[in-house]
């Protein structure tokens, strides 16, 4: 999303539409390990992971979900097309900084140096606490 400041309602709905967007793409698409085991040996940490898989083959796979919702996340895996998901994400992401550039910069405050002016000590090498 870049180092821009998002605060205006344009800017909230375009983000809330790139994140819901990348929600499809990384549920149904991005695979993940998960880590089933971690076993110390002296300083060395010994970890192993599962196969990858994403999260929708993770919950189809599970056997505690029922058959109506996994048909439904098949029906929706199978509609998805994943480059022309990505070049939307793309295309929101570029009117997002366009959104942002176009806002006058922030001013920005003065700073108080009020501070500085306190610290008159009798002698120079005296401690400030």
């Amino acid at each position: 999303m870049g180092y821009y400041r998002y605060d205006t309602a344009a800017e909230l709905a375009k983000l809330n539409e790139i994140w819901e967007l990348d929600a499809v793409f990384a549920n149904y698409l991005l695979p993940q390990q998960k880590l089933h085991e971690k076993q110390r040996i002296g300083a060395k940490v010994v970890k192993k992971h599962d196969e990858a898989r994403t999260p929708h083959q993770r919950t189809a796979a599970h056997p505690a979900v029922r058959k109506r919702p996994v048909i439904t996340m098949n029906a929706a895996f199978k509609r998805l097309r994943p480059a022309a998901h990505s070049r939307q994400i793309l295309a929101l992401t570029a009117e997002l900084e366009v959104l942002a550039q176009a806002k006058p910069a922030p001013r920005l405050q003065a700073i108080n140096h009020s501070w500085n002016a306190g610290l008159n000590r009798r002698n120079p090498r005296e401690a400030t606490n």
